[in-house]
């Protein structure tokens, strides 16, 4: 049976890992390098840097932070933000990532999934997907209760009902694209994981948004990994669970409960292994 993985996020602005909710209110949790070290000895089974202000502020991921990331650890890392073309590709996993993450760039241009795909191989690409309820599919309103203002860079389907919309730049612009669509797309096109998160639970600690997870994880053939609002090993095990009520995710992503202390990757671990979540357990 293939383990399911627990994957601590790095949130990186200015150098520094932060952490908000529902992504404002940042507060700073440390040094990228500190944290990620962290991490690593707590057995971690991959690790997730994220420049999460790169695409919205136009410009190239830290590569110089990400290199000296890569250096500290020996688990995979997966590394995305402002990631814009082949050449950022090719220049993040020559900086010490072992997975490249895009998102942005992949509304803006579909066809990069699929060609660097070719380039670097599935296995190494990885589609990351913000999406935000929407409360009311019938006005197209958002999960905030805001009125319906979607830019047009995918029109809606005669007849659509979106549930859940695709966010880009960090979560600041929608895009009026149907989450469960677009990963299903990005998984033709070549993606071997999608890192999905739910803006309506990030920074939450109340739990992931299961309906979202199961609904992508059972439309695509890749693994999902789930994001935003894990709050406890059990929220996690929620996640991951292949049970009628789980999430059906291969894999759980959580930041704010291990920046803080709430708790460690090892405990969680051995909490999951005494639900009965099949992962790599910790040696210490």
């Amino acid at each position: 049976m293939l383990k399911k993985r627990i994957i601590p996020c790095l949130d990186v602005d200015r150098g520094r890992v932060v952490k908000g909710v529902r992504y404002v209110d940042h507060v700073d949790a440390g040094d990228p390098v500190e944290v990620a070290r962290l991490y690593d000895e707590q057995e971690a089974d991959e690790i997730t840097f994220l420049d999460i202000t790169a695409s919205h502020e136009r410009r190239r991921i830290l590569f110089d932070v990400v290199a000296r990331t890569a250096e500290t650890v020996f688990m995979p890392l997966t590394v995305g933000g402002g990631v814009r073309s082949l050449q950022d590709v090719r220049d993040l996993l020559n900086a010490g990532a072992d997975k490249v993450s895009i998102m942005t760039a992949a509304v803006e241009n579909p066809d990069l999934v699929g060609e660097a795909a070719v380039k670097i191989g599935s296995a190494n690409l990885v589609v990351a997907i913000d999406a935000r309820r929407v409360v009311d599919p019938g006005t197209r309103g958002d999960a905030r209760g805001e009125p319906p203002r979607f830019p047009r860079s995918e029109p809606k389907a005669s007849g659509e009902i979106i549930q859940w919309e695709v966010c880009t730049h960090g979560g600041r612009r929608p895009t009026g694209i149907d989450a469960v669509a677009w990963a299903k797309r990005m998984a033709a096109a070549g993606a071997g994981e999608i890192l999905l998160t739910s803006m309506d639970q990030d920074g939450t600690r109340k739990g992931y948004d299961l309906e979202l997870v199961r609904a992508v994880a059972d439309g695509v053939g890749i693994p999902v990994i789930a994001s935003g609002g894990g709050g406890s090993a059990e929220d996690l095990a929620s996640a991951l669970d292949d049970g009628p009520r789980g999430g059906h995710a291969q894999a759980a992503l959580a930041a704010s409960i291990f920046h803080f202390r709430q708790t460690t990757v090892a405990d969680v671990k051995r909490r999951l292994l005494e639900l009965g979540i099949a992962v790599r357990p910790p040696t210490r």
